[in-house]
């Protein structure tokens, strides 16, 4: 079992920037890749960056050259720094991991920016 606590949401202005944390707790040795999705009210659930076990990131296209993810050395937090924000990247974060005993979704943090 695992449990993601996700931190760092908020309201910003257009321009502005965010970081989110995510720490995992419980069977983290397993994990495979941790990543950040995004919901939208009305809208699918959409990947934001990934990062696997070995550190290779990918990114959506909306969000390349703006957003970075990391993780500690320890490998059990994940962090997703966003820069230049803009109003269409409002929407509620989901911290994601993917292990060997399964996937796991934090409970969502509301990212606002506003114009």
């Amino acid at each position: 079992q695992m449990q993601l606590v996700e931190s760092g949401g908020g309201l910003v202005q257009a321009g502005g920037s965010l970081r989110l944390s995510c720490a995992a707790s419980g069977s983290i040795f397993r994990i495979k890749y941790m990543a950040w999705y995004r919901q939208a009210p009305g809208k699918q659930r959409e990947l934001v960056a990934v990062i696997s076990s070995g550190g290779t990131t990918n990114y959506g296209d909306s969000v390349k050259a703006r957003f970075t993810i990391s993780r500690n050395n320890a490998g059990n937090t994940v962090y997703l720094q966003m820069n230049s924000l803009k109003p269409e990247d409002s929407a509620v974060y989901y911290c994601n991991v993917n292990s060997y005993l399964g996937e796991y979704w934090g409970q969502g943090t509301q990212v606002t920016v506003s114009s």
